[in-house]
């Protein structure tokens, strides 16, 4: 086990060296300047010449990215060019926010989930599989911006239960409150995720059903509630396993839209500020961040495979 976990995170390292090598190039190449947003109308060209020499953008792209990967080996994400801070800082500042709301619809998710695929499923072609079915696809094809915006209008605007916005109210310290605000967001997200996760479930789950095991426990006389509840659910479970591996880089960057949406201070609304205003040691920090946490996500899958499923621990 120890050999497969050292081989897996030597094989992640030029893995996130060719990441950070075309998230850089993508970055760099896109058209707009950062510098300009430093620029006024008065500013001659020298003194722009001397804020571009200052952010190290006179460089070439080479040096750039040697300098920003060598600090990068040091722990140093570089500093923010419009909040003059260290990317780190404003990363892990950031991370609660959007893992308390990612880990709390993830959850919500698949708490609903695994019962509602086991039930479409078991009962295929039926009008609970058909209804669950549509739920889903609905789910799956609805754009996230407009659901948002719906429930904004629904339960903030015309109905006045939940606020629209934020994740705290001004002058107001408590929990009861972040929960409030966090309401909404968590729908839309959790509805997201809900809608992959029943088709996942529901497919596994109609596989199974057609397994010799689950014939030979009714020809014992078993009930197909017992079947499914005992037998069927530890099968099941081996695919969400790779959906939540999956899932891990979401608790970062998976609710840029829903953020920016609901003015959630996460990482997902800090993404989308430093696209527009060209911060690329921010976009290059999450992108990294993410692309770490989609490796280690990987890896904690196949583990939790190999504890789960013991023709794959006999195996290795």
């Amino acid at each position: 086990m120890s050999q497969m976990i050292g081989k897996r995170l030597l094989s992640s390292v030029p893995l996130l060296f060719f990441i950070a090598l075309v998230a850089f190039s993508l970055v760099k190449l896109a058209p707009g300047d950062p510098v300009q947003t430093f620029v006024t109308p008065n500013m001659s060209p020298e003194d722009v010449a001397r804020i571009r020499a200052s952010l190290g953008l006179d460089l070439p792209l080479y040096m750039q990215f040697w300098i920003w990967l060598k600090n990068l080996l040091q722990g140093n994400m570089g500093f923010s060019l419009m909040n003059h801070r260290p990317v780190l800082d404003l990363v892990v500042e950031r991370i609660p926010a959007t893992a308390g709301l990612m880990g709390v619809s993830i959850v919500l998710a698949l708490v609903m989930a695994i019962p509602l695929g086991l039930l479409a499923g078991a009962n295929r072609n039926k009008w609970i599989d058909k209804l669950l079915n549509l739920i889903s696809y609905v789910g799956i094809s609805i754009p996230t911006f407009w659901l948002s915006m719906l429930l904004i209008y629904l339960f903030a605007l015309k109905l006045n239960l939940l606020p629209s916005m934020g994740m705290r109210t001004i002058g107001v310290e408590s929990t009861a409150d972040v929960i409030k605000h966090g309401i909404l967001p968590c729908i839309v997200l959790a509805f997201g995720f809900l809608s992959v996760y029943i088709r996942y479930v529901r497919s596994s789950t109609i596989g199974q059903l057609k397994e010799d095991y689950v014939q030979l426990q009714y020809a014992y006389g078993s009930s197909r509630w017992t079947i499914l509840l005992r037998h069927v659910l530890k099968n099941v479970l081996l695919p969400i396993i790779t959906l939540l591996g999956m899932a891990l880089p979401d608790l970062i960057t998976g609710a840029i839209v829903t953020e920016t949406v609901f003015s959630w201070p996460g990482l997902g609304s800090m993404m989308v500020t430093a696209v527009f205003q060209f911060d690329y040691p921010i976009i290059m920090g999450v992108t990294i961040f993410s692309s770490l946490l989609l490796i280690i996500g990987n890896l904690l899958a196949d583990l939790l495979y190999s504890a789960v499923d013991p023709r794959i621990r006999n195996g290795r």
